[in-house]
């Protein structure tokens, strides 16, 4: 098939398709394009080429959404590969855009957490709690595996406690924890709820001192947060399950060495986390 002439059915398959931009390319990318939506939109209208890769895996998208909605001929590939939107007896496959947003939707899923901007914050927390759910270690009880991470951390970094926690709907579960901190904490006062809102670390040097926690009661009260460095541990498709984490009494400054080793500790929770999935 030449370029030119899949271009046009592939921009005749968009139209068909009534699906809006940025739903097109959610389904696009999930299925392994590596275009922005702004150069998939720039190919649709004629703007720039394309790899042939690229072309096929947009074509793939759109004969995925036209299969649910329409008896539209398939939009070809480069190499006329043989995948077409007809059941088993070569017949057209009805369908309706229900259908359509429904491959938007699972596209989203298989997303994970890079699809967090398309989501509704709702949507997105649930996505995270089922990751959550999926690491199979919430109310189970302590493990070697996690504490000798935790202990190794207490003593390097000389604090007062290390801990693996996971953040549950409303609390925070230590699966492994050296010190003097609860196994249960209400996540809406927990320092590491906010620290799975973040992409990398988060250091407290002293909490009086910072806004979001002076007043909270685990800086207030006990156990006297001063100090606090967390690393988001990621579960399932991205989404951030909980955290690595210390905590002193005194405030310090944490090096930027320092937060690479801490980072190191984090990744090797994560990799058993892995193997438990």
């Amino acid at each position: 098939m030449d370029e030119q002439t899949q271009h046009q059915l592939t921009v005749s398959g968009a139209a068909q398709a009534g699906l809006e931009p940025v739903q097109l390319w959610i389904a696009y990318f999930a299925r392994g394009g590596t275009l922005s939506q702004i150069e998939m939109e720039a190919y649709l209208g004629g703007v720039i080429r394309i790899s042939s890769l690229e072309r096929d895996t947009l074509a793939l998208t759109l004969n995925e959404v036209l299969q649910s909605i329409t008896s539209h001929d398939r939009v070809p590939y480069s190499d006329d590969i043989q995948i077409t939107n007809r059941d088993a007896q070569g017949r057209p496959v009805p369908g309706s855009l229900n259908q359509a947003q429904t491959i938007v939707d699972e596209a989203l899923t298989d997303l994970g957490a890079a699809g967090r901007s398309f989501l509704l914050p709702e949507e997105a927390e649930s996505q995270r709690l089922l990751s959550v759910d999926q690491t199979h270690l919430v109310d189970t009880a302590p493990e070697e595996r996690f504490d000798q991470i935790t202990r190794k951390a207490q003593e390097h970094f000389g604090v007062s406690s290390a801990s693996v926690a996971l953040i549950t709907e409303r609390i925070q579960f230590l699966k492994s924890v050296v010190g003097s901190l609860r196994q249960n904490t209400p996540r809406d006062i927990a320092l590491c709820n906010e620290t799975i809102r973040q992409a990398g670390p988060l250091i407290i040097s002293d909490t009086l001192t910072d806004q979001r926690f002076k007043n909270n009661p685990l800086v207030t009260g006990e156990p006297h947060i001063r100090f606090y460095a967390g690393y988001p541990i990621f579960g399932s498709k991205g989404w951030a399950v909980g955290t690595f984490c210390i905590i002193d009494q005194k405030p310090r400054h944490f090096s930027d060495e320092e937060q690479q080793e801490l980072q190191t500790m984090a990744l090797a929770v994560q990799h058993q986390i892995d193997r438990q999935g």
